[in-house]
């Protein structure tokens, strides 16, 4: 911890130093006031994934708080919310985003090989991987549980419905089927296997929203589905909005979710935003962001918004992305890629 929070006050104060160096260069007022006080307000764009909509309203108006007090500057920060690799793709195609909050580092990685947007080392310049919290994947069910759904096994019954969203487009769609895929491994002895049983959740589902939020939507509202594949936040969100109709089950196993954080190299440095940008960011891993994500089902990184929300979330038997599948990349080429096992999967349905 102490190695994360020298790196966070290093970075704190590399930005400082860059904050000072770009408002140097603005005219004092006539005043005699610096220069600090007279910087033009700024407006940054943050581009997301879908279920973070409510959390950043919150934090941005937190964060625009906290700034104004540290420099005299007004800064509005604009949100961006779809399926996490159509966002990146909007970003690879000119979508002017200051930061990107995506819900997987494999579409993030994304602005790194299509157009060098980012640096490829960049989950090295924040802590934790540039993860400043984490979600894992639930089951949400209707009240009382009519299927009897405990775990993934029971999603491939006959006549069970799924709602889940296409991991061609959304980043949490993503994390859904690696849990399924590892769950089933782990439980019938290998891949093959693995390939089967996802076949047939995929089987049992009736429609694939392009995002985390649509197939949400589909489940709550439109009445679609006996179990929606869930974000931990979305799910008690939903339980949150609609009271006693919805029920969430934490399967046997599931997959430790570790939404990154980054800046856009290439759009704050044209747009003269780096300095905030980037105190945005290490402003989530400030106890007033970290609690925060812990208020809106996020798991906190540190230990002391931990602590608070411990009782909020449940202790699971959690795998991760490299141990199970080599990383993003490696998922991407052998499960995501054009013709690779999702689309073989899907397209026999």
């Amino acid at each position: 911890m102490q190695g994360t929070l020298f790196c966070l006050e290093r970075n704190t104060m590399n930005t400082r130093r860059q904050l000072i160096r770009a408002l140097g260069a603005l005219p004092l007022a006539a005043t005699g006031a610096g220069a600090l006080a007279q910087a033009a307000p700024v407006t940054l764009l943050n581009v997301s994934y879908d279920p973070t909509r409510e959390f950043y309203v919150e934090f941005n108006a937190a964060f625009a708080r906290h700034w104004k007090a540290r420099t005299g500057q007004e800064v509005t920060v604009k949100q961006s919310h779809g399926g996490s690799g159509k966002q990146a793709r909007a970003i690879i195609d000119g979508l002017a985003a200051d930061v990107a909050t995506l819900a997987l580092a494999g579409d993030t990685d994304a602005l790194h090989a299509n157009g060098g947007w980012i640096p490829k080392d960049w989950q090295k310049r924040l802590p934790q991987n540039a993860s400043p919290y984490t979600s894992t994947i639930v089951l949400v069910v209707r009240e009382g549980n009519p299927k009897g759904i405990k775990d993934w096994d029971d999603l491939v019954k006959p006549g069970v419905k799924v709602i889940t969203p296409n991991p061609k487009t959304s980043g949490g769609a993503r994390w859904n089927y690696l849990a399924a895929w590892e769950f089933a491994k782990r439980k019938y002895g290998n891949d093959a296997k693995a390939r089967e049983f996802v076949a047939r959740l995929y089987g049992n589902v009736p429609v694939l929203d392009t995002g985390a939020r649509g197939s949400s939507i589909s489940f709550a509202q439109r009445n679609q589905g006996d179990v929606f594949i869930s974000w931990e936040n979305e799910a008690y969100l939903l339980e949150k909005e609609f009271g006693t109709r919805f029920d969430v089950v934490y399967p046997s196993l599931s997959i430790l979710a570790e939404p990154a954080v980054t800046v856009v190299d290439r759009n704050v440095d044209k747009k003269g935003t780096r300095a905030v940008a980037q105190a945005y960011l290490e402003h989530l891993y400030s106890d007033e962001g970290q609690d925060l994500a812990g208020k809106h089902f996020y798991r906190p990184t540190f230990a002391k918004a931990q602590a608070k929300y411990a009782k909020q979330f449940p202790k699971l038997n959690l795998f991760t992305i490299d141990k199970a599948f080599g990383g993003w990349a490696q998922a991407a080429k052998d499960h995501f890629a054009d013709g690779a096992a999702f689309d073989q999967i899907y397209t026999r349905k």
